[in-house]
Order: C-alpha cells, then sequence, then structure tokens
C-alpha cells in the first residue's frame, strides 16, 4: 500500500496472546508490510530504549527497520526479507538513533553492540545520537494546570510543558510534505512505577524529553501513589501526555510506535515476544496494555514476609535504576517483610552526578520527610524527579530493604537509609531463589 491510496489507517498491526511466542520471521513480516504500506522515506529517526530494556527486542527490531531500508546488510535471506524492489532503492535513506535515555546515562559502545548488533554498531558515519536531558530540548507547549492539578490531588497547579530533544521535533512537516520525515518509535508496554504502563508517548515526552518536563510528570506520579498507578494504562498522568500528543505531535511528526509485550517461557525460561503492535495513536498503547496486565503480572496467594532479587549486573548500575527491584515488590510483599536486593553492578545511586549527590545527602526516609525537605531546600525544588524517586525507593516503614551491592559500602548504603548486606555472603544462601529482575 503506498499514500496515493489515502492515509494509512491509525492501527496497522495488534497481534499477540498470553501464549504467543512470535518468532523473528513473523516480526519481521508485519513489520516489512507496515514500513512498505508508508511508502519510500529519505530521513528516518528511530527512538528505541536504552539498554536497560534490552530484553524489549527492540534492539532486534531497530535491526529489522535498518535492513528493510538496506542501511544495513540483510542478516537472512528467508521470505520476510525486503522485496527486490526494496532493496533496489539507491541510496539508503539516512537513519538517526536517538536512544529514549531520559535521565539514564549515555549507552556505552559495548552496550550499543549487545542490543543493537555490529553492523548498528559499527556503521560509518555513526547513525548513533545521545539524549540530552538537560540541554537538548525545546518546549512545544503547555498542557493546561487544571489536568496537573488534578493529577496531583491539589499539590501542583502549573501547566505541564510538553519537551522534546530539538532534533526529533525538528523533523516536524505538513502532512503534504512527500515524503515526510518518519518517527518510529520502538519499546516495550511493561508496567512502570511512574507512568502505570510504559513507553507509548512516554518514550517521547520522558525517553527524549526535557528537565522540566521530567522531573513534574515523575513528581505527578509520586503524589498520585504508586500503588494507584502502577499497571494501569489508563491514569491522570497518563491523561497529561496523552493531551499533549493529541495537540501537539499528531499533526506535526509522522510519528508511529512499534510495540512489544514480553513474557516469560514457562518450559524453557526464555523470554519470548508475546504481542507485537504498531499505530500512530493511543489505540495500538490500549491494546498491548492489555496484553501486557495478564502477561507481566503475577498474583499470589499470600503475601511473602521475604523476597530476593537479582539485579543483572550489565544491565543495573547504580540505585536509580535497581530500585525497581522495590518498585515491582512493594505490592506483594507482606508487612513486617524483608527485601532482598542482589546486586553485583550497583557502584552509584544517581545516574547522573547532580541527582547521585541529592539521594546521598537526603536519602530514602519516607513520604513526610521527604516532602519537608522539599518545601525546605531549592536544591529539591528544582529536581522532583529526585523527590519522586526518593518517595518511590522509600518503604514508609512497611518493610525492610537490604541492599548487597558489589560496589558500595556499608556506610554508603546506610547512610541513604537502607540495611547493608554482604554480597558473597547473601549469593551463597540464595543461590537458587533468585528473582531476576528483567
Amino acid at each position: 500500500m503506498t499514500s496515493d491510496k489515502g492515509p494509512p489507517p491509525s492501527l496497522v498491526c495488534a497481534i499477540g496472546s498470553e501464549t504467543t511466542t512470535l518468532s523473528d520471521d513473523e516480526i519481521k513480516k508485519q513489520l516489512n508490510t507496515f514500513l512498505e504500506m508508508l511508502g519510500p522515506r529519505d530521513d528516518i529517526v528511530i527512538l528505541p530504549p536504552d539498554y536497560t530494556r534490552f530484553h524489549s527486542q527492540a534492539g532486534k527490531l531497530t535491526q529489522f527497520v535498518a535492513e528493510y531500508y538496506n542501511f544495513i546488510p540483510t542478516s537472512t535471506t528467508d521470505s520476510s526479507s525486503p522485496s527486490k524492489k526494496q532493496k533496489s532503492l539507491q541510496p539508503p535513506p539516512d537513519i538517526q538513533i536517538l536512544p529514549a535515555l531520559g535521565t539514564h546515562a549515555p549507552m556505552t559502545p559495548e552496550e550499543i553492540k549487545s542490543m543493537f548488533g555490529t553492523a548498528l554498531a559499527t556503521k560509518k558515519p555513526n547513525p548513533f545520537l545521545v539524549h540530552d536531558w538537560r540541554n537538548d530540548v525545546v518546549t512545544i507547549g503547555h498542557v493546561p494546570a487544571e489536568l496537573v492539578k488534578k493529577a496531583t490531588h491539589g499539590m501542583v497547579n502549573e501547566p505541564w510543558p510538553a519537551q522534546l530533544n530539538k532534533f526529533v521535533w525538528e523533523r516536524k512537516s505538513s502532512r503534504t510534505a512527500t515524503p515526510r520525515p518518519l518517527v518510529l518509535s520502538i519499546g516495550q508496554v511493561v508496567p512502570h512505577e511512574v507512568m502505570g504502563m510504559a513507553n507509548f508517548n512516554k518514550n517521547l515526552f520522558v525517553g527524549v524529553g526535557g528537565v522540566e518536563a521530567i522531573n513534574l510528570s515523575h513528581f505527578v506520579g509520586a503524589c498520585h501513589g504508586m500503588e494507584a498507578l502502577m499497571g494501569r494504562g489508563k491514569n491522570p498522568l497518563r491523561d497529561i501526555l496523552n493531551y499533549a500528543s493529541e495537540h501537539f505531535l499528531q499533526e506535526q511528526l509522522d510519528l508511529w510506535y512499534i510495540l512489544t509485550v514480553m513474557g516469560t517461557d514457562e518450559d524453557t525460561g526464555e523470554i519470548v515476544v508475546r504481542g507485537l503492535y504498531i499505530g500512530n495513536d493511543v489505540e495500538c498503547y490500549t491494546r498491548a496494555c492489555d496484553l501486557s496486565i495478564k502477561v507481566n503480572f503475577t498474583m499470589l496467594e499470600r503475601a511473602p514476609d521475604k523476597m530476593v532479587v537479582y539485579l543483572d549486573p550489565d544491565e543495573f548500575h547504580s540505585t536509580w535504576l535497581g530500585n525497581k527491584a522495590i518498585y515491582r515488590t512493594r505490592m506483594a510483599i507482606a508487612d513486617g517483610g524483608e527485601l532482598i536486593i542482589l546486586a553485583p553492578g550497583v557502584s552509584r545511586f544517581g545516574e547522573d552526578d547532580q541527582v547521585d549527590a541529592l539521594i546521598r545527602k537526603y536519602g530514602y526516609v519516607g513520604t513526610p520527610t521527604i516532602m519537608k525537605a522539599m518545601e525546605e531546600n531549592e536544591e529539591l525544588r528544582k529536581n522532583l524527579s529526585a523527590v519522586a524517586h526518593l518517595i518511590h525507593g522509600s518503604t514508609e516503614e512497611r518493610f525492610t530493604v537490604t541492599w548487597c551491592p558489589g560496589k558500595l559500602t556499608r556506610e554508603e548504603i546506610e547512610s541513604v537509609g537502607f540495611q547493608y548486606g554482604d554480597l558473597d555472603e547473601m549469593m551463597k544462601r540464595y543461590t537458587g531463589l533468585k528473582v531476576w529482575m528483567k
């Protein structure tokens, strides 16, 4: 299908179930059909997640897109490979890849190679860009204050700034432009502590968003409450981002979402693709959320008194990321219980130096104490995402957290309000009883 046959449908692909396992060939077939429908393009920006979403298959999907457009050699010769007509296009389009880092540290060359493959990692000139959430953005509009006030139960009454990476925003064009620059946002829908469910327009407004928007959105999530958000695709914070999408993005960018839902094969323990959803509005996200709730939530018959989480050292280097162990277990663990976090790769608290210093200074000491500190200290009021993180990482004295890091000392861990455990000792004690965070 080409553009002279009218606009494409808003939902192009919606396949999957709790038991589906999509192969690479099946995914390629759906993806290539979608890209062929869009017609030739000469300017493409891909927004995948970073290495913390390695298991999303976004790296592989990015490779498939690059292969379709003959940007890198095709790795297979199966029937789902690009057609001869597409392969003959010369020259290949200009493709730039901007990992949606949000507040995270930039990807290393090793992470890029592992996630996106050698062909893209060694491509010259380098197609990978680095998002700077503090300096690299433009404000494209403001969401009305009444939506923010509703989401924060009246605690914040100011507009939310919709911010976007400048390079992405420069892809805006008229709907009549031919061909239009193409923006592909690729990622996984999964329960999330701030947004309820990850991805969709979060990949834009947070993943490649700016400090003001990220700070306020994280704080909105903290005010609304993690337990009231987790696993809910429809919530007041998502309403804010959806407003921004509808009013500031949909007419300006030719933006499409490619979303996966991942699950674990009970027989092999392997992570597999349970669902694939492609579209340009909220419907593809809603469909993915419906499946993710079924696949990514485990209901327990009783609340456990002790839970043990192992953090993959290749993915988790900070408590900023590693506290997902708290976020994803706190709704299950019993009052008075203990969470033990085995973290051989964790060497710091924040993903950048500024946030790291704030965590060290104020600690995970509970919502009332953090909110009081925010009222009294401008440095916290200017870093609301750090405030939200400290709230999310606090147990409110309902259960205890024992951190067993590979590269932080007892003094450092205890100074921020956690209990300390010796990693080697705990690894020996709990081998075989680990919950892997992926």
